[in-house]
């Protein structure tokens, strides 16, 4: 899919024309951002958008999260037992302390 980010009231403006135009060619809209569909119609109107306003316009490529090959085990059990921990108002750093599961420091500079 095809994030288009709008930083301006015209590129917003011409932003929902598209939408409500091209409604077939939109998965999520949010706001001041949209999701494309990743064909040829939904590049030609991010580039449509970006030649029009610039860098008020930004463009990114994006690719569903695959958990199971992209997430360390560690992280997706960490994720799973902290959503399930007895005292929901536990914050996770507290949480993780005395565990096997990572701790926010360790996971903030990992890249996936």
């Amino acid at each position: 899919m095809l994030l288009v980010i709008t930083y301006s009231r015209p590129a917003r403006q011409t932003l929902r024309n598209v939408c409500t135009s091209y409604e077939n060619c939109v998965v999520r809209r949010f706001g001041r951002a949209v999701l494309f569909r990743s064909t040829e119609l939904g590049a030609f109107l991010a580039l449509r958008l970006q030649e029009k306003h610039g860098s008020d316009v930004q463009i990114e490529r994006t690719t569903p999260l695959n958990e199971f090959r992209d997430v360390p085990k560690s992280v997706r059990n960490a994720a799973n037992e902290y959503e399930n921990r007895e005292h929901p108002s536990t914050p996770y750093d507290k949480f993780a302390i005395g565990t096997t599961h990572p701790s926010p420091t360790a996971m903030r500079d990992e890249e996936l």
